[in-house]
């Protein structure tokens, strides 16, 4: 396999990047949502703080998300 076919089927880092924060920050809100449900089922703190923790990450990696996004907008994603 030459260099330039390697190059050509491989994915970025800034795309593989930019998948990857997307994957997490649905992960997050996923989790929180799912928490915050248990929360109202049993009322324990613990279901509560797992959920708030989770939506604070997901609103974390949205900020980080767009701080990367401007920070490589000069990089291509192929």
């Amino acid at each position: 396999m030459t260099e330039q076919s390697a190059n050509e089927t491989a994915m970025s880092l800034k795309a593989f990047h930019v998948v990857f924060i997307a994957v997490s920050i649905v992960l997050a809100f996923g989790f929180a949502v799912w928490e915050l449900d248990v929360y109202s089922d049993g009322r324990r703190t613990v279901d509560l703080l797992f959920g708030c923790g989770s939506a604070a990450a997901g609103v974390g990696l949205i900020v980080y998300g767009r701080y990367m996004l401007k920070k490589l907008r000069h990089i291509s994603y192929l």
